[in-house]
């Protein structure tokens, strides 16, 4: 069944992209009153077009660029910036603009309601192998690649900047954050769901003398996290979430519910449930959104660089645990997410030198494509349009639980 769905979901892609030639012939008839009225909208939003004057501005290089933000919205609007038809000096300061202003919902990909009714509600594109889909093409790109930019921990996950001075102190104060959460006692078992490249999994066997298991379906995640957790009671298991079957004393998930899918979170947490020993701490730490203005997954991102993600809404969450959990605590640091992706975003550009010579032949679109997804990362954080959320959840101890920041 799910084998036919997936061709159904082709099949309506292909649909759109017929009619999306269409549109770009539609497009190039009417494009002076397109051009005047994208521009009329950038200018709302407090960007000029080809205006040096602040760093905010773009300078459009290719005028198909109008034709790109016609026909496919926000799309056209990555796809055209990674082909260098456009550029702007300070990406972050301007997508944020755009983000406060409406403008990026209002020239969202036009087929954006659609695809998401197809991905989220129609059809389960977070199935087993869609979720090794996001493995092979993201997470397996490389090792080297990601330690250029995240830096010595590999932690790709939000930081917790309260104290920090860098990166890595501030995601050491996010382990130590979820170590005292999680409230460890020496000999109790762990489970690490999607556990990245195993920090967290050291930081916990070492910190508070712990058997951890951690879980992910990245090869090149199971290699580098076997290798960081030699000699410690960590076992790194190259699995799909899905096959887990023990009892443990505390789980924790670590941005792993954004590939799991609206459709699966009840079957999630209900696999959290019975794994979860009857006075366990779950924390689930998940990027997520409390605006429907905002799509919960955006188009150029899913296209070209994590493809099947999506972000859950503070809605969906206390529903998919009905009667299953009890919310101890719910604690949001968005804002720190800014500050990490722009951290990323400057060790990406330091580093690309060394990054391109990894590739036999480095693209200025792979550049570009990247520092696109960390600035528009940036900015959406920096708008309060998406959130960084902890949430600890339990069976309902008794006594109840002390909160922890």
């Amino acid at each position: 069944m799910d084998f036919l769905i997936n061709k159904l979901y082709v099949v309506v892609l292909e649909a759109i992209r017929v009619w999306r030639i269409f549109m770009y012939i539609v497009a190039y008839i009417g494009f002076k009153p397109i051009r005047t009225y994208i521009t009329r909208k950038f200018y709302a939003a407090g960007i000029k077009i080809n205006d040096n004057t602040e760093p905010h501005n773009m300078i459009v290089h290719n005028d198909w660029f109008y034709h790109r933000i016609a026909c496919d919205g926000s799309l056209g609007w990555g796809e055209s910036y990674a082909e260098g038809w456009w550029d702007c000096k300070k990406l972050d300061d301007y997508f944020y603009k755009i983000l406060q202003n409406g403008l990026y919902q209002e020239l969202l990909f036009p087929w954006e309601k659609l695809i998401r009714y197809l991905t989220f509600d129609a059809f389960n594109r977070q199935i087993v192998g869609c979720s090794q889909e996001i493995a092979d093409k993201h997470y397996d790109f490389g090792n080297p690649f990601f330690k250029s930019f995240l830096g010595t921990s590999m932690i790709y996950s939000c930081a917790y900047w309260i104290g920090a001075k860098n990166l890595d102190e501030a995601q050491q104060n996010k382990l130590q954050l979820i170590g005292r959460k999680l409230k460890l006692k020496p000999g109790m078992r762990v489970l690490d769901v999607g556990c990245g490249w195993g920090e967290l999994c050291k930081f916990l066997a070492q910190t508070y003398n712990v058997e951890v298991v951690g879980v992910t379906n990245s090869k090149e995640g199971a290699k580098e996290a076997r290798q960081r957790c030699t000699g410690l009671h960590v076992d790194i298991r190259l699995q799909d979430y899905r096959d887990i079957n023990e009892s443990f004393d505390r789980i924790v998930s670590i941005e792993l519910l954004e590939h799991v899918g609206r459709k699966n979170y009840r079957s999630f947490f209900e696999l959290m449930h019975r794994c979860l020993s009857d006075d366990g701490i779950f924390l689930l730490h998940t990027i997520g959104h409390d605006n429907d203005s905002i799509p919960r997954t955006e188009p150029f991102v899913w296209k070209h660089l994590i493809p099947n993600v999506m972000l859950p809404n503070h809605k969906s969450i206390p529903v998919a645990i009905d009667n299953l959990f009890c919310i101890e605590d719910w604690h949001n640091f968005g804002p720190h997410y800014e500050k990490t992706l722009l951290a990323w975003r400057d060790n990406f550009v330091i580093n690309w030198p060394t990054i391109s010579r990894m590739y036999e032949n480095p693209t200025s679109s792979f550049y570009r494509k990247w520092t696109l997804y960390l600035n528009i990362g940036a900015a959406l954080f920096r708008a309060r349009k998406a959130q960084v959320w902890q949430i600890v959840l339990t069976k309902g101890l008794d006594g109840g639980y002390n909160s922890v920041r």
